[in-house]
């Protein structure tokens, strides 16, 4: 089995070396590579080449948001991101997720919780603490009645009834297999209406959709 490759930012050396000894602790994940600040992040993905980056969202020359940022633009297939964060109700890890972070992490997670948020964030066929997300979307959100760029992009994607319906779903926090069972279709077609959703709305990933579907009022935290 290949190990899900794991690298670290953090300005906080103890942060590191804790999240490096959880990490290491578990027999499908190992960590790869190290850095202090988002500055560092371009260096040490090309040398270290992981599968998932924990980032720090506050950092002292380049913050998680714009080490994200230079991250994904640079890259045609960057490291799933997650951020790794004080407060969960944070402006600025909504900004992160806006800036294409696939999750966040408290830093007061559990070991259990830290691993599998890593695991989930590589797979990426669910949402790492969905309910979470879904209140920091949803506070975001802009209503049913809402317009603009979001709600037009929403409009332009033309997606399919079924579509929706997967859509809808994704933003509840459920994953692939789940969204089948609910659906009682193979879990074959859901990835495939997912892909597509995720094509139409010129997005990388499913934390993305569902932040484009609450900030355009498509769903809303009362659902």
């Amino acid at each position: 089995m290949t190990a899900i490759r794991v690298a670290i930012v953090d300005d906080e050396e103890l942060i590191r070396v804790g999240l490096r000894v959880i990490v290491d602790a578990q027999p499908d994940l190992e960590v790869v590579g190290e850095a202090a600040d988002g500055a560092e992040v371009m260096a040490m993905v090309a040398r270290s080449r992981p599968d998932v980056l924990l980032m720090d969202v506050r950092m002292p020359a380049i913050d998680g948001i714009e080490a994200t940022r230079r991250l994904l633009a640079a890259s045609a297939a960057p490291p799933k991101v997650l951020v790794v964060t004080t407060f969960e109700n944070d402006d600025h890890v909504y900004e992160a997720l806006r800036a294409g972070a696939n999750g966040f992490l408290l830093k007061r997670a559990r070991p259990a919780e830290v691993v599998q948020a890593v695991r989930v964030v590589a797979r990426g066929e669910s949402l790492v603490f969905p309910a979470a997300i879904r209140r920091l979307a949803g506070s975001h959100g802009r209503g049913p009645a809402a317009t603009g760029p979001a709600a037009d992009r929403l409009r332009r994607a033309r997606l399919t009834d079924r579509e929706e319906d997967v859509l809808r779903l994704m933003a509840t926090g459920l994953s692939n297999a789940e969204i089948a069972a609910h659906l009682v279709v193979g879990a074959e077609t859901v990835k495939t209406h997912v892909g597509n959703i995720l094509t139409k709305l010129a997005v990388r990933d499913r934390t993305q959709a569902v932040i484009a579907a609450y900030e355009s009022g498509f769903v809303s935290p009362e659902g």
